[in-house]
């Protein structure tokens, strides 16, 4: 059973979610007055919408013959007009206040998205897209929702309510605490089911959630999926995530159900109370009959709200979890930010040290110990090393995407953290090994490294990434459309279209990591080539287990157990005879293999 405070903190809960849409709400205003007027006007003609009853009832019915006709008639007019009155203001506050509560869950939806993309890497690292994606759209739109379809006609009815209850002591108050005599026990029984149902909706949103994000990872992992045939596997799994919530849901339908069934039934008990005792009073003369129809008519509407209240009660429920759930997101707080004195980084030359930096992502497990290493402003710096050895960290803490656990990132002589993070974020340019590609033009994600670029640049940048050739050749050129993630280009052509992209801003501090893996000969060869011409004149860190590429850096850092072993030139490490030097010895053996394989294949095909 639901507990009073159990019951309270839900009540504050809903409040709560209400609380921190208000700087939103307040830009809708007007909206929001016009409705509220509106809704006095409406809940004034409710009042009255009975009282022509009453007056046929008391005056005309009983009235001698003849002489009813003329009252009659105006009591059937005020029955249309009072009705038609009601029906317009009803209109306009409907129509008010949904427009209102969409304009303000729309910015609401603006600004979960904002945040989200502000947040911090640490945090979408523990997040499932799935999940967010549902939050973003599914929980805000439940919101609306609920918004127009639930939480207006309960506001409209509950103060309807405090109107009748004053009217219905008015005309007689012993015949008003009868009709309340119910209310203790309907409310007991709300307060017991309330919180259940809420415990159930947040339940059900959490697991439509974490569906959501299984269901994203799959679709993201297409091709793992078909690979491995994993078809099966992840249907059952999916299916169980959704007989899961499929019962929550269910629970809460059953809850709601017997939340409004208990209410109708003390609903009805109250009305037969009312009756009995009003028409004892009507034979014994102290109340006309168009009193009893009037309060019999007052009674039913002020039950309303509590009927309607049993009714959306799950909805609300659900609403109120999703507003917990946007409420979680907007209250994340990004672990990099702006420090207070940070100020926009001018233009970098680019020369880059790393002062004894150390690292960990979680306490205990270091992916970086006491690193230190210098790069000249236009020079190339290449990292190399088995996987795992916190090569692509170092391009994380440069970006700032996290702070090192100790030591400084210095750029140009100023500790990386002085500046703001889009000041140095736009004056270093990143090519991953999976280059991502949004689905839209070809010019239009070139054009995200510099959105302000014209298309002459674009297609200079292109020219420079070796990439114009093939988007020519394409039926749309430039404005071809992508797909999802760019998988209607080979390997090649979206490594040149990720490196078009880089280059189109001038920044002088270009990070390469593993640029040519996976691609074949001759996509490889052409991604080098278009790598000479971005390279020139930018500093450069190359992140890569290719020694043909790393061979041509100005420095070499071999990185192992999250530590610099071995620096210098390729010429210099291989006199050294060290793990560098055996890597590029295993590499060079590889590749003789694979020409000799190659040499035999073609011989073969003669």
């Amino acid at each position: 059973m639901l507990s009073l405070p159990k019951f309270v903190k839900w009540r504050k809960s809903a409040a709560g979610v209400v609380k921190r849409f208000w700087p939103q709400a307040r830009k809708q205003l007007l909206l929001i007055v016009t409705a509220g007027v509106a809704m006095v006007f409406e809940i004034l003609l409710r009042i009255l919408q009975p009282w022509p009853l009453k007056f046929v009832f008391d005056g005309v019915i009983h009235s001698a013959p003849g002489r009813d006709a003329f009252p009659l008639a105006g009591a059937c007019i005020a029955v249309v007009v009072i009705t038609g009155l009601r029906a317009a203001v009803s209109y306009i506050s409907t129509v008010s206040l949904a427009l209102a509560g969409n304009r303000v869950l729309s910015e609401v939806r603006r600004k979960v998205y904002h945040h989200l993309l502000r947040l911090s890497l640490s945090y979408h690292d523990k997040a499932k897209s799935g999940d967010l994606i549902t939050r973003v759209t599914g929980d805000i739109g439940r919101l609306q929702d609920v918004a127009v379809t639930a939480a207006l006609p309960l506001l409209v009815h509950s103060l309807t309510l405090a109107g009748m209850l004053g009217m219905m002591f008015w005309i007689n108050w012993k015949l008003a605490l009868v009709a309340l005599s119910a209310l203790p026990f309907a409310s007991l029984s709300f307060i017991r089911l309330t919180g259940r149902i809420r415990e159930a909706a947040r339940i059900q949103r959490k697991r439509e959630g974490k569906m959501a994000a299984a269901a994203g990872e799959a679709l993201a992992a297409i091709k793992v999926v078909k690979a491995f045939a994993l078809e099966k596997v992840l249907e059952d799994d999916f299916s169980r995530q959704n007989k899961s919530s499929l019962r929550e849901g269910v629970r809460t339908t059953r809850l709601s159900a017997r939340l409004e069934r208990s209410v109708d039934l003390f609903t009805a008990v109250g009305t037969a109370l009312v009756l009995w005792v009003g028409a004892r009073l009507v034979i014994d003369g102290s109340l006309t009959a168009g009193d009893l129809i009037v309060y019999m008519a007052y009674l039913r509407s002020a039950f309303r709200p509590m009927q309607d209240l049993a009714k959306y009660t799950s909805r609300i429920a659900k609403a109120t979890a999703a507003g917990e759930r946007v409420l979680d997101v907007l209250d994340a707080k990004p672990d990099i930010s702006d420090l207070p004195e940070a100020v926009a980084a001018p233009a970098f030359r680019g020369a880059v040290r790393f002062d004894n930096v150390t690292f960990q992502y979680v306490p205990g497990h270091y992916v970086l110990k006491d690193i230190s290493f210098e790069i000249e402003a236009g020079r190339q710096i290449a990292l190399v090393g088995p996987s795992g050895s916190g090569k692509s960290t170092l391009m994380s803490l440069l970006l700032r995407f996290y702070d090192p656990t100790r030591g400084r990132i210095i750029i140009d002589g100023c500790d990386i953290r002085n500046y703001t993070l889009s000041s140095l974020r736009a004056q270093i340019r990143v090519v991953l090994q999976e280059s991502f590609l949004f689905g839209v033009s070809i010019r239009d994600n070139i054009g995200y490294g510099a959105i302000e670029a014209t298309d002459n640049e674009i297609e200079a940048a292109a020219r420079l990434a070796n990439a114009h050739d093939f988007i020519q050749a394409l039926p749309e050129g430039y404005d071809t459309i992508l797909g999802e993630r760019g998988c209607t280009l080979s390997g090649g052509e979206r490594q040149r279209i990720a490196l078009a992209r880089a280059t189109l801003a001038p920044a002088p501090i270009l990070i390469l990591d593993e640029p040519t893996t996976g691609l074949d000969k001759e996509n490889e060869k052409r991604v080098r080539q278009a790598l000479k011409n971005v390279t020139r004149g930018r500093t450069t860190i190359l992140i890569t287990h290719d020694m043909r590429l790393a061979r041509h850096a100005n420095l070499i850092l071999y990185f192992e157990n999250e530590q610099i072993v071995e620096r210098g030139t390729h010429d210099e490490l291989l006199r050294l005879e060290g793990r560098y030097a055996a890597m590029h010895a295993l590499q060079s053996f590889e590749g003789e293999v694979a020409a000799r394989e190659e040499e035999i294949h073609a011989y073969s095909r003669r």
